[in-house]
């Protein structure tokens, strides 16, 4: 989404490779169509109550003395909520702070450090940042959680904090991935998907997961009661998304040929592109506070489900991933 931001302020080839690295055809849709439909998603998404919050946003830190065009500054407002900020990145430490209190407080104070070791010859930097705070519609029960052991590999095995619980859960077993799927809601509109891949199918998995591969899951799901036990960890990764873009073919936007005269009259080129993800996973759900609960069960013998081995993590709201990552050792952030 960040980078349909600069679609606004971008011309020539540089436009083309952002288009193209987004899949996206000018022949098949319009571009107003693009930033309409980005701007219905944010509003979609975007919402809080006591129970659950979500913030995306994105912020472009220009060099001081850089101004922008006043219609490039609208029309991100007006889709995207975006702001610039002008900064003094000659001064790399205190743009640092800019930018990393402007992230914090964004981020309600999850993120404190988005970048550090800028170059002084900065000129722009795009930030994009997710937010989300959530409560299971079924939390588990902080007595039942004791410590138990997590198989990393075949040679590394760690003590982590596991949860119980035995209850109705919607699942699904993929024979053809070879992987147990466990769909656990949020009190809102949201949803995580616990994968639990066979010994031996992890690749298989990485490889073959796609929009399409979410949605056979959503829709193959199905209620059934379970001993569930997942160990509660810890998500904070920075990455820069230099190198995932240039896989895109998206290069041009950061060297001399950038044109970026949208933006600006005066030459320009970006210098970085970060994102980073914050998120912890507990009894009551992702972040703290919460509340327990009871419901009646069948009187059988339950599934046993049991996240004690590397699995992925994917939250999803109204079927859109917001988050994907690996847990391959829980003890780790």
């Amino acid at each position: 989404m960040f980078l349909s931001v600069l679609l606004f302020g971008t011309g020539s080839n540089t436009h083309a490779e952002i288009l193209n690295g987004l899949s996206f055809n000018l022949t098949h849709i319009q571009e107003d169509e693009i930033h309409q439909g980005f701007h219905e998603l944010l509003h979609l998404l975007t919402h809080s109550d006591k129970d659950y919050k979500l913030d995306i946003g994105q912020a472009l830190f220009l060099k001081e003395g850089i101004q922008p065009l006043q219609t490039f500054l609208d029309k991100i407002k007006e889709f995207y909520e975006a702001e610039i900020q002008t900064t003094k990145f000659q001064e790399p430490k205190e743009a640092e702070k800019q930018i990393n209190d402007y992230i914090k407080k964004k981020t309600h104070g999850k993120i404190a450090e988005l970048v550090k070791d800028l170059d002084p010859e900065t000129v722009f930097v795009l930030t994009n940042y997710i937010f989300f705070k959530g409560n299971w519609k079924t939390p588990f029960d902080p007595a039942f959680t004791r410590e138990e052991d997590f198989f990393v590999n075949h040679n590394t095995t760690v003590k982590v904090q596991m949860m119980h619980r035995t209850g109705w859960f919607y699942y699904y077993f993929d024979e053809q991935l070879s992987c147990t799927v466990l769909k656990k809601d949020y009190n809102g509109t949201a949803t995580t998907f616990f994968v639990l891949p066979d010994p031996g199918k992890e690749r298989e998995l990485d490889m073959s997961l796609s929009v399409e591969t979410l949605k056979k899951w959503a829709n193959n799901v199905h209620r059934s009661t379970a001993t569930v036990s997942i160990p509660k960890f810890s998500i904070s990764a920075k990455y820069s998304l230099k190198e995932p873009l240039f896989q895109l073919g998206i290069i041009e936007i950061f060297t001399d040929r950038a044109n970026l005269t949208g933006v600006t009259m005066q030459p320009l080129k970006l210098s970085k592109v970060t994102h980073k993800a914050v998120l912890t996973v507990d009894e009551t759900g992702a972040e703290a506070a919460g509340a327990t609960a009871a419901e009646l069960i069948p009187f059988s013998m339950p599934l046993m489900i049991n996240f004690e081995r590397p699995f992925l993590f994917i939250i999803l709201d109204q079927n859109v991933p917001l988050f994907i990552d690996k847990i391959k050792n829980p003890t780790q952030q």
